[in-house]
């Protein structure tokens, strides 16, 4: 096995190019949890006959595209606040919060931590218990919540446990945080991918609560993270005022606007998305459930977290085996609370998918 102490990102196909000389074109990334359906062909086929839209500006208000992302969500499109991918309005969000301490759901993606640390904040670590298959005890963790903590913020479903915590927990773990003045920031970049996305989705919260955000953006379910077209979902329009005064104009360009307004009607590319992932999703667990080699937690979103249970096995040993042939997974090691006996990998194509199959089950 080649050593290195590299820990790849679903982006980081250059890297692997270079490590392994293997071409970024021939790798299938496990990794990205991007829509293996790729771009929706009514984008596909619309976008290039609107190219002349870069010759002028977008509206600065982004009305007609808020308007498209309220129907798809079910709000009023003044709760919606567009940015340049999720990750501006994480920065945006912190940095007008300016939490001094911040809980974070772990394990979970690191640019949380990130972001509040350069504010100047400190962050703190709920970790979810592998014994309970890395779902959160609402009663035990609520009761962790004081008038110390300025920031809550939960990955739902969570990365990469997959895990989600249902709206009726949400709301609870809501009420608690409005009485102790803790704002929430749920990330629900995958919940479109789940299931029972009716019983997950935060949204409808929205109009009860004014201490939650929910930031969503096009980068994995609509196959599209180079357009960095994200937006967030609140009933605060006190926090929409900031963010809105504080946020450069114009940070989604004019294609990225007609992509949006493509993208999220195309209820065609929506539905064959969720049916070609719950199916997969499905068969996948319940394959490596039948391997006691490995232990697989019940997913949510379009990834699956799986614990290594051979002794001769470890997240680098199958990271390694698995890019040789060409497809790339994430060694979770990196991740709080995680260990090199943990690796993720999203679902693909079945036939991808019988492949990464076969990688792991081979002895």
């Amino acid at each position: 096995m080649l050593q290195h102490k590299d820990h790849f990102h679903g982006s980081d196909l250059e890297k692997i190019e270079q490590i392994y000389g293997i071409k970024k074109e021939e790798i299938t990334s496990f990794s990205a949890n991007v829509n293996p359906l790729g771009v929706s062909p009514m984008l596909r086929s619309t976008l290039s006959k609107h190219i002349d839209a870069i010759t002028t500006y977008p509206d600065r208000e982004y009305t007609s595209l808020r308007k498209c992302i309220a129907d798809y969500v079910n709000t009023d499109y003044e709760n919606i606040i567009m940015g340049n991918g999720s990750t501006e309005l994480i920065s945006l969000f912190i940095q007008i919060e300016h939490p001094q301490k911040a809980l974070i759901l772990g394990p979970t993606y690191s640019e949380y931590e990130r972001e509040i640390s350069l504010g100047g904040g400190t962050c703190l670590y709920y970790p979810l218990k592998e014994e309970q298959g890395f779902c959160l005890d609402v009663a035990h963790f609520t009761a962790q919540l004081n008038e110390s903590i300025d920031l809550l913020v939960i990955c739902n479903p969570n990365n990469p446990t997959s895990t989600a915590v249902n709206q009726k927990d949400m709301r609870t773990i809501l009420d608690i945080c409005k009485q102790n003045d803790i704002f929430v920031m749920v990330d629900e970049t995958y919940v479109e991918f789940a299931d029972n996305y009716d019983e997950i989705d935060s949204t409808p919260l929205t109009a009860f609560y004014n201490n939650i955000v929910i930031l969503r953006g096009t980068s994995k379910f609509f196959a599209a993270p180079g357009l960095r077209l994200g937006y967030a979902i609140t009933g605060n329009r006190d926090l929409i005022k900031a963010i809105n005064t504080r946020k450069n104009p114009w940070t989604i360009n004019s294609l990225a606007v007609i992509a949006g307004e493509i993208m999220f009607k195309d209820t065609d590319y929506i539905q064959k998305t969720r049916q070609l992932i719950s199916t997969e999703r499905a068969r996948m667990y319940n394959a490596l459930s039948k391997d006691s080699r490995f232990k697989v937690y019940k997913p949510s979103g379009n990834f699956m977290l799986v614990r290594l249970m051979d002794d001769t096995l470890t997240s680098e040993l199958l990271f390694d085996r698995a890019i040789r042939e060409k497809m790339m997974i994430r060694d979770c090691s990196t991740f709080p609370f995680l260990d090199n006996k943990y690796v993720r990998f999203c679902f693909m194509s079945p036939e991808m998918n019988d492949k990464l199959l076969e990688c792991f089950m081979r002895k």
